[in-house]
């Protein structure tokens, strides 16, 4: 690369993409820069022959470099970006995305854990709602979010009722205790009439989910728990740019077909730069009083889908009538003694293993406090 070819690329790395924000040299748009006897020839590859900003990319890469000392002409050469480059350059624009993500109330170190399913019907908002049930139980402060605008059912689930204030320009989250903690919840259920549609596009609805996060005070709370919505669209999509931090526990029945699904949330995710932390399998075989066991929805696509993505699998959660029941009470199974460890041993795996609350003991600090403890003893 000659000095021209250099100034040229460090010019139009201050040229942005009008739609991503983001530098056309760091989306990889620029395939060449070379020099002719006439000028400077910039080879752009697009992402597809026909993308309407076209004009306005040749129009500000013109300008950037025919303002460069020594450059008499430039002339474009445009060419189609690969799958691989595509792929490459939309990993770019989502990083970049999530590194100017809003600053919110949440602590900076505080675990924020969405709840995510390939489809409905696995029987995520229950997962979610005995979870956060679990950790409060152990005297954490447990912040829920039920990011289904459209579909919402945690206000119910959880027994919460109530009118949501507004605090010195924050929406404040319903309060309930629970045990030694507290659960903490924002819902449309709580705005709305529980049997009322809301005839929603996605725009609205992913306004009402970033609502819920910039203007809401989350803080003081050990975890913010999301109810997401199934599938990979607008709101997860509006999660991922608002929470880079966000980590995904995948939820999914023992059939097959639920766990290929699933497995399209895991790529979203991963896709999107959010850590996949595990897989709970719901709906596992049930045992009835007699003590023999039934695989109604058949077995092991939880396990399976956790080894296919190198995570663990966190918990198998047997079909359990005592779920429906306490979810149609609004006194979740984990908030009594008949749970029998189901959703305690959960809450205890994320809390000591998984994704440990703000301000617990680190491997650093367990380190000196057992040195401190020897010398102690010495």
């Amino acid at each position: 690369m000659n000095d021209l070819t250099a100034a040229v690329t460090e010019r139009l790395a201050h040229v942005y993409d009008p739609e991503l924000g983001v530098s056309v040299v760091e989306l990889g748009m620029v395939r060449e820069v070379a020099t002719d006897g006439q000028g400077v020839v910039v080879t752009v590859a697009l992402t597809t022959s026909g993308c309407p900003l076209r004009t306005q990319i040749e129009r500000d890469i013109r300008e950037a470099v025919a303002s460069l000392d020594g450059v008499g002409s430039v002339r474009l050469a445009f060419a189609v970006m690969s799958g691989d480059e595509k792929r490459a350059a939309m990993s770019v624009a989502r990083s970049a995305a999530q590194r100017r993500a809003p600053a919110t109330t949440l602590g900076a170190s505080t675990p924020v854990l969405a709840i995510a399913s390939g489809k409905g019907g696995v029987g995520k908002s229950s997962v979610t709602a005995n979870l956060a049930t679990g950790l409060a139980r152990s005297g954490l402060a447990v912040g829920v979010l039920d990011a289904d605008v459209l579909g919402f059912s945690l206000a119910r689930l959880l027994g919460v009722d109530g009118e949501v204030q507004a605090r010195q320009g924050k929406m404040q989250p319903l309060v309930q205790r629970v045990g030694d903690g507290e659960i903490r919840l924002l819902s449309m259920g709580l705005l709305a009439d529980e049997d009322q549609a809301l005839l929603w596009r996605g725009l609205i609805a992913q306004k009402a989910v970033a609502q819920f996060i910039e203007d809401a005070d989350w803080s003081g709370v050990d975890y913010l728990l999301i109810d997401t919505p199934p599938g990979t669209g607008d709101i997860a999509m509006t999660l991922a740019r608002l929470l880079p931090a966000m980590g995904q526990l995948l939820v999914t029945t023992p059939n097959r077909a639920a766990q290929r699904v699933a497995a399209r949330a895991a790529d979203f995710a991963r896709k999107s730069n959010i850590r996949v932390l595990g897989v709970i399998e719901n709906m596992s075989a049930f045992t009835c009083g007699c003590g023999e066991r039934h695989a109604i929805f058949g077995e092991g696509g939880g396990g399976e889908l956790a080894t296919q993505l190198g995570v663990p699998l966190l918990a198998s959660i047997p079909l359990h009538g005592a779920v429906a029941h306490g979810g149609d009470a609004g006194r979740p199974l984990a908030a009594s003694e008949a749970d029998d460890g189901l959703f305690a041993a959960l809450a205890a795996r994320i809390r000591n293993d998984v994704a440990p609350p703000a301000g617990a003991i680190g491997c650093s600090a367990r380190l000196l406090d057992a040195i401190e403890r020897a010398v102690g003893h010495a």
